[in-house]
């Protein structure tokens, strides 16, 4: 099969740099990325990235602009010089096969908890558990190099977005559109935990209608690491402590989550319901008739 065959496109297709272009005036619209922050790229082959240019306002990209890589970061096209940041855009796609566009701004909400290194509270808004659920945050290092790109390596199994301490946010998706609204989702919920803290308090979902959203999470075919992880609180932000190299971030801003058993957990304990456990173990016909018979004998005695 050949890779236009496969991806369906390649380093010329226009659409494509046009796509790039309007997802970039839309992070700068929405104040996302300030004169030339940020970086957007979407993979057009089995070796082949096209990406934003390096030392340009993301609002104001044309086509023409727009430069293509290989998944080592060397470049193959374009008149102007690729993105010192693609490494982090090549490290997601390497380890994600999945993904094909990757989006990295810093969006002021999301990156007030990026600088603050305040992790993002769970079990608060039913969109952000069903649609999105835990945000790790990256541990810091200069961008730019390999060891940046490396930081969102540990998170990428269970996350489509993640805050890259006191720099921003990088979100990731089957397409563009997908990767941007990652952003956005984010952005906003960030700012609504914000203007929440500013009228005094925070209140988190209780424990029932947490489940019922991971349960209405599952049913609707979305994956989430707290379906997996051993002894996962189901709101606490344990679900990627395995990734963290240093301490895990611990809230100081919001009042930590109430503690939930995990999710993992409460599936083992709960018992099966009847018909489940009939499939499971056999009933032996002839005890449950010797038994039933011995019950009617002795109520026709009485």
């Amino acid at each position: 099969m050949t890779t236009a065959n496969k991806w369906n496109s390649g380093i010329n297709d226009r659409k494509l740099k046009e796509l790039i272009c309007e997802i970039g005036r839309r992070v700068y619209n929405k104040g996302f990325a300030a004169a030339n922050d940020g970086n957007i790229s979407i993979r057009v082959g089995e070796n082949e990235v096209l990406c934003s240019p390096t030392m340009i306002c993301k609002g104001f990209m044309t086509p023409d602009d727009i430069c293509a890589v290989d998944l080592e970061g060397g470049q193959i096209a374009g008149k102007r010089k690729r993105t010192s940041e693609i490494l982090l855009h090549l490290a997601i796609m390497k380890h994600r096969p999945d993904v094909k566009a990757v989006v990295h701004c810093h969006p002021p909400h999301a990156t007030a908890f990026a600088v603050a290194r305040e992790p993002i509270p769970q079990c608060i808004l039913p969109e952000i558990e069903v649609f999105m659920g835990e945000v790790p945050i990256a541990p810091y290092e200069t961008p730019g190099g390999h060891a940046f790109a490396n930081t969102v390596v540990p998170f990428l199994k269970g996350t489509n977005t993640i805050i890259l301490t006191n720099h921003g946010t990088v979100s990731f998706g089957a397409n563009l559109e997908e990767a941007y609204w990652k952003t956005e989702i984010l952005d906003a919920y960030c700012r609504i935990l914000l203007l929440s803290k500013q009228l005094g308090r925070v209140e988190y979902l209780n424990e029932r209608e947490s489940v019922e959203l991971l349960d209405l999470k599952k049913k609707l075919g979305f994956d989430d690491p707290r379906f997996h992880v051993e002894n996962c609180d189901l709101c606490g932000n344990s679900a990627f402590r395995e990734g963290y190299k240093d301490a895990q971030p611990q809230p100081v801003a919001f009042e930590p989550a109430p503690f939930y058993p995990g999710y993992l957990e409460r599936q083992k304990s709960t018992p099966a319901p009847a018909a489940a456990q009939s499939a499971a173990a056999p009933v032996d016909t002839e005890m449950l008739v010797k038994m039933i018979t011995e019950q009617v004998m002795a109520a026709l005695k009485k």
